[in-house]
């Protein structure tokens, strides 16, 4: 395979979604496995909904996923591109003019759906005289732009979905540019692809039938057999089965994010679900993309389930070596050392976590006693430090050969005296980083 080009073009009118990072993510390790580019375009042509504050978002939401683009590209800065590619269709008879007001197309629908016909346009704007489009022109009528379909059968492999055709006479001429001269996705799509080079676009099966017309249009502009290879993998659902959009805050990158929730799990799930691989940890996404394989992905949609998402989330912060998390400890104020995030990295659900079992670690905690006899009976037996691996199991036998317990009545009331919880890293791993001195103080029930 020569290097490939692969494209992720977000229209920068919202936050990226879960459903989002899927094509962001199956473009990135697409590229990232097989040595070739990642570019980000803006498909910014929708000038009142379109935001630099978006754009910005997005770019920060791509960069926390651990997506690095070779190249940005902004839609608004390439119009002149879509003019002249326009003016080529035009002069090819390939774009024709269209007077029709979207009422008299509704009533146009309306009457082939009661006749029994598909909605398809009947090209009557082609059968217009020259006088006849002056008449319109004269009454302020502005023309919209079609694209003159081809009546053939369009062919292609599916990188996910295998053969795939669609017949152009199913279709309508699609509307390219608007009669207020703005340009539709289609158009500055399929010229930028060509301009930049793009091999492979791999997007999401709802565009299956736009990949026909827009064969169409890069072979009239580019040439016969000029289009990228197309690959249109399954949607992410939620977990009950509804649509992902924009209006799933709780479901933004941004709000994951602010959940805690770490890139590489977001990263595994957003990829790995709805494949023939299972969803599992991984610890770098050149890791993720040794499981990618495009025609491995179901034909089903993806279902995507808030919990699984949490409990892989934990699975990640679990596989994480201290290296991992080194700088990440200094920033929260926790001991960044490895004994200390071996010891508690098992009871994170999320990385902030650490927060919680630092405090244990070095206080200020307050002890609960349940019997305060029998905590400074345990207190008494404390060991002379240092201390290491084997010193809780020595403590706690010489405890239970001078108090009698065992089981639950022994390590619970010591485990509550000494982190104030009931649960927690075990104290085998944890007793060494309280200290001794430490120990002795909430044995006894002070603040230490």
């Amino acid at each position: 395979m020569t290097q490939p080009v692969v494209r992720f073009a977000p229209s920068p009118t919202g936050r990226l979604h879960i459903g989002n990072a899927r094509p962001a993510l199956l473009n990135a390790l697409f590229a990232l496995n097989h040595g070739g580019r990642f570019i980000l375009r803006f498909d910014d042509t929708d000038r009142e909904r379109s935001k630099a504050e978006y754009a910005d978002a997005i770019a920060t939401d791509l960069a926390w996923l651990g997506i690095r683009p070779d190249l940005v590209v902004r839609q608004s800065d390439r119009t002149a591109l879509y003019d002249a590619a326009a003016d080529r269709l035009r002069a090819a008879g390939r774009l024709y003019a269209c007077y029709e007001t979207e009422d008299e197309l509704d009533r146009r629908r309306k009457r082939q759906a009661a006749r029994g016909l598909p909605p398809i346009y009947d090209r009557a704007a082609l059968k217009l005289t020259d006088e006849e489009k002056r008449a319109f022109e004269a009454q302020g009528r502005k023309p919209h732009w079609r694209f003159l379909l081809e009546h053939r059968t369009v062919e292609w492999d599916d990188l996910v979905r295998g053969p795939c055709h669609v017949d152009g006479a199913s279709l309508s001429d699609p509307v390219l540019i608007r009669a207020d001269g703005t340009y539709l996705y289609t158009l500055p799509s399929v010229v930028d692809d060509v301009d930049l080079g793009v091999t492979h676009v791999i997007r999401g099966e709802d565009h299956v039938t736009n990949t026909a017309v827009q064969i169409q249009i890069i072979e009239a502009l580019a040439g016969p057999g000029s289009a990228p290879a197309f690959g249109h993998h399954n949607l992410l659902t939620t977990a009950s089965g509804e649509g992902l959009s924009k209006r799933l805050g709780h479901l933004s990158l941004g709000s994951l994010r602010d959940q805690g929730i770490e890139p590489l799990a977001v990263d595994a799930l957003a990829v790995l679900v709805g494949s023939a691989e299972a969803v599992r940890p991984v610890r770098s996404l050149e890791e993720l993309a040794q499981l990618v394989d495009l025609g491995r992905l179901s034909r089903a949609p993806a279902r995507f389930d808030e919990a699984e998402l949490h409990a892989l989330n934990a699975k990640v912060l679990h596989h994480l070596e201290f290296a991992d998390v080194a700088d990440r400890l200094r920033e929260l104020g926790a001991p960044a050392d490895d004994r200390f995030w071996l010891a508690v990295r098992g009871n994170c659900s999320v990385f902030n976590d650490v927060v919680t079992w630092a405090t244990v670690a070095r206080g200020p905690v307050t002890p609960v006693i349940e019997d305060l006899g029998f905590c400074e009976a345990a207190a008494a037996l404390l060991p002379p430090e240092p201390w290491g691996d084997e010193t809780w199991g020595a403590w706690t036998r010489a405890v239970a050969e001078a108090t009698g317990r065992k089981g639950k009545a022994l390590f619970m009331p010591l485990r509550l005296a000494l982190t104030g919880l009931d649960h927690g890293p075990e104290l085998k791993a944890m007793l060494p980083l309280i200290g001794r001195e430490r120990a002795l103080g909430r044995l006894g029930g002070a603040v230490a």
